[in-house]
């Protein structure tokens, strides 16, 4: 009876402690994850400026942000070990004055004749193995609040629903496409006000306006990346929250002036718009983007790893846009496709946005003259509004923002260099 008492008071004290550490430890799994968060931040915000923190000569002074967040979450887990010693060191103790008490007792019941010898060897050798497997729970318990706090952000994530939960698969008739009284903003910043407009199927239009305006804003909405806060976008007549993604998306094809290249051959990335497409559709799309000799005339040919420099430097836009022929959606939203393009190719890639835009509902960001005159209806974005719309002759006589804005255009565009003699 006294060795099962010594080893259930023993076993009580030790869950006691192991109670406190999990206590200790899903309070502080919020604060220790915020700062590894806060430091993976600091380190590849610092990584993905190194070239312009080294060009600036910079790195002392951008390394601080870094050095705080290292500091900031040393100082954090130090706090919260040392905040576990006293639970840990009950845990150890208890089983360890548990082993001690249980070799102590067995001893002083075979010295009084109450235990045979050979019982009294048994508890001495059992005594210190006994609770052995329990020492290591308490570094089990210390991980259950990171456990908890994991496993509470994925019942959050598994608990929202998605954007499209309520969506239906709508077949399209006619593209003529409608925002009423939109509005929508980032966490507390209003980015589009109030904003109503209309585009008619088979139609171009540009949308124009300083950087912040709202214009990738309003592509983003007819993408339904998000849901406006008020209004409503519809597409021939449906509106967007009718629709799952996939529905919409099957409707538009988007070419970026960032292209996303996937890590995998040129073909598997043109593929990407149309993953059934015969060998013979993918070669037409690519002939219709510009970009067929090019890639032809690579190591490999449609084999070539889309990572390769020679490659990065002059074909990747091309093959975005051959991506998109080959998904032959009924509208186009171009968000300065050509903006990063280099003057050599920019009358490829032109040509290559001609062939992708024939006969489709086109939406162009743009800042380029040539590509703004020829729409059939220019939007002039200012401060989340539309504050002009109309063709570029009407805009012009109007003597507002756009006029404004063509004449900066134009001086930026003619600029010359002169020699002196």
């Amino acid at each position: 009876p006294v060795t099962a008492l010594i080893a259930l008071a023993a076993a009580a004290v030790s869950l006691l402690a192991l109670l406190l550490i999990s206590h200790y430890s899903r309070v502080n799994a919020p604060v220790e994850a915020q700062a590894n968060r806060d430091l993976t931040g600091a380190v590849i915000e610092y990584a993905r400026g190194l070239s312009v923190v080294k060009s600036f000569g910079k790195s002392g002074a951008c390394m601080d942000a870094v050095t705080k967040a290292i500091e900031d979450s040393r100082r954090i887990h130090l706090k919260i070990e040392w905040g576990y010693l006293p639970g840990n060191a009950l845990h150890l103790l208890a089983l360890k004055c548990g082993s001690v008490g249980l070799a102590l007792a067995a001893g002083l019941q075979c010295l009084r004749g109450e235990m045979d010898f050979s019982s009294c060897l048994f508890f001495l050798f059992f005594s210190f193995s006994v609770f052995a497997s329990l020492e290591p729970i308490s570094d089990s318990a210390h991980t259950l609040g990171v456990i908890d706090d994991a496993m509470n952000q994925l019942d959050a994530l598994q608990s929202d629903q998605f954007i499209d939960a309520d969506g239906k698969d709508i077949p399209l008739t006619n593209y003529d496409i409608s925002f009423q009284n939109v509005t929508f903003g980032y966490d507390s910043r209003t980015v589009l006000k109030d904003v109503s407009f209309t585009i008619s199927e088979k139609t171009s239009t540009a949308i124009v306006g300083p950087s912040g305006s709202g214009k990738t804003t309003i592509c983003s909405l007819l993408a339904r990346f998000y849901d406006p806060q008020q209004g409503a976008i519809t597409i021939g007549g449906h509106d967007l929250r009718e629709f799952t993604c996939d529905s919409l998306l099957s409707n538009i094809s988007m070419v970026f002036q960032n292209v996303y290249l996937f890590h995998d051959t040129i073909r598997a990335n043109i593929l990407f718009g149309k993953p059934d497409a015969t060998e013979d559709e993918m070669i037409d799309a690519a002939k219709k983007a510009r970009c067929y000799d090019f890639i032809m005339a690579l190591s490999d040919g449609f084999d070539t790893a889309a990572a390769e420099a020679e490659f990065l430097e002059k074909g990747y836009q091309g093959a975005s846009i051959a991506r998109a022929i080959l998904k032959d959606a009924s509208i186009i939203i171009l968000d300065e496709a050509t903006a990063s393009v280099d003057p050599e190719n920019e009358h490829l890639i032109q040509q290559a946005i001609s062939e992708l835009t024939r006969g489709k509902t086109i939406i162009t960001i743009a800042h380029r003259l040539a590509t703004i005159e020829q729409a059939d209806q220019i939007l002039v974005v200012e401060d989340g509004k539309i504050a002009e719309r109309g063709t570029h002759q009407e805009l012009i006589r109007q003597n507002g923002v756009y006029k404004r804005f063509t004449e900066i255009r134009e001086r930026a565009e003619g600029w010359n260099v002169s020699q002196k003699s």
